[in-house]
């Protein structure tokens, strides 16, 4: 366990960041095993079948790891709080409340699949392979979940270093996977989708096992679940609700973006799938940062430092800004490198398209930052409606855009939509900030 109201702020939020970072790598290791893999050795027919419904299971597995981080807020308030009870029931409702959402979200998945390929007009050939590959992501909610839920009650701890370690042993054995499942099953894209779902699953019970094992505060016992207080319920509900819908609402703009895109034809889903998969990546740091403010302001919150709040958001912002100026010089340097190595496609139309993506977006990078800490770090203050209500901003922009500026433009309407919607969603964030009585000394 961390204790993160005390000590440097800068020692501690580096040193927390860093095994969530490499953790992030490995859980994005996932997606970027399944597409190359799948690209290698399926070929880009059934990569672009992968690639037109990726933004869905952006959206589960988001909304998912979402619901799990706001629910983990709660729980390392009452740890910087010194109250143990407290963080055993709020563990036990994240277990309960989150697996009851995620059995019905798979439910309704599973039934209005057909309705939902159809909104996100996936071409007609590719209709049949996109449907294995999605129905068995989609089947495997509960198990994302689990494991999202413990990973999660081990950071509002501290402990950032446990679930990189399983994540490690998980994603090892879904490459494995992938390939017994593609090349020795010939099981096709519901190989990938079936080794991805295995992995996380046993990343769940590796994960529950070592952690009741370990952590005495996470013991759960029959109490915990009984007595639960409604005001605990509603807060982490609020918590996990909101950053849940903030990652849906996000997921939703980019699903609308992607049924534009499947009108494209295959190249270009391809093209954007390649630089959609290096955005992931790009990106990571941003998501690294913003689970890490989460916590630390939670934890700093609960124990009345709001002046470590100040200075760690300050940090936050500069070292995300740093990682942007980065992410561009990748981009003009070895974009079309990276393309490759994820799309294995030597496809001039698929490389043109994608760097040019990476090219203009990256630029404003810096912008996204401010975002990302910005906004989970109100969330890890108890603030839901302004994220909420920003990437509300983000989800309209995104649909404006897919219905004028892409049938207009093409690809290149595409590569503009993002920087104008950060542009646009950033403002409330920055008025809030602003506006916020605890942290108006020096913000």
């Amino acid at each position: 366990m961390k204790d993160l109201t005390k000590g440097k702020p800068s020692a501690l939020i580096l040193s927390f960041a860093l095994p969530v970072f490499l953790g992030n790598i490995l859980q994005l290791t996932y997606s970027l095993a399944d597409t190359r893999i799948v690209g290698s050795f399926l070929k880009e027919d059934a990569l672009a079948a992968v690639g037109a419904t990726s933004p869905l299971s952006g959206l589960i597995i988001g909304f998912l790891m979402g619901l799990a981080n706001g629910f983990a807020i709660v729980t390392a308030q009452k740890f910087g709080a010194g109250n143990r009870e407290e963080v055993r029931k709020s563990f036990a409702l994240s277990l309960v409340m989150g697996s009851v959402i995620s059995l019905i979200l798979t439910v309704l998945g599973l039934l209005f699949l057909h309705p939902i390929l159809r909104f996100l007009n996936v071409p007609d050939h590719l209709t049949g392979t996109a449907r294995q590959y999605i129905f068995i992501i989609i089947a495997g909610m509960l198990a994302t979940f689990l494991y999202d839920t413990c990973a999660a009650s081990l950071r509002a701890l501290g402990d950032t270093v446990t679930p990189l370690v399983i994540l490690a042993v998980s994603v090892t054995l879904n490459i494995a996977g992938d390939l017994f499942f593609i090349l020795v099953v010939k099981a096709g894209v519901q190989g990938a989708a079936i080794a991805t779902v295995l992995s996380q699953t046993l990343a769940f019970f590796i994960c529950w096992f070592y952690m009741i094992r370990r952590y005495e505060i996470l013991r759960l016992k029959k109490e915990d679940f009984f007595g639960l207080e409604r005001n605990m319920m509603k807060n982490m509900l609020s918590a996990g609700l909101s950053m849940g819908l903030v990652s849906s609402l996000v997921n939703l703009g980019t699903l609308a973006l992607q049924t534009s895109i499947n009108r494209l034809g295959r190249d270009i889903i391809v093209a954007h799938t390649a630089a959609r998969k290096i955005t992931e990546m790009f990106m990571i740091m941003f998501g690294v940062f913003g689970q890490t403010m989460a916590i630390f302001c939670g934890q700093n919150a609960g124990a009345g430092r709001m002046d470590r709040v100040r200075y760690g958001i300050g940090l936050a912002v500069l070292y995300t800004c740093i990682w942007s100026v980065m992410t561009v010089i990748f981009s003009f340097t070895i974009g079309k490198q990276l393309i490759y190595l994820v799309t294995g496609s030597h496809n001039e139309t698929v490389i043109r398209n994608a760097a040019n993506y990476l090219k203009f977006d990256t630029i404003f990078y810096f912008v996204t930052a401010v975002i990302s800490v910005l906004r989970n770090a109100m969330q890890g203050l108890g603030e839901t409606v302004i994220p909420l209500a920003s990437s509300a901003l983000e989800m309209i922009g995104k649909v404006v855009i897919a219905v004028t500026l892409v049938p207009l433009l093409g690809y290149t309407g595409v590569i503009v939509a993002e920087p104008i919607v950060w542009i646009i969603m950033v403002i409330p964030l920055i008025v809030k900030i602003f506006k916020m009585p605890e942290l108006k000394k020096t913000v």
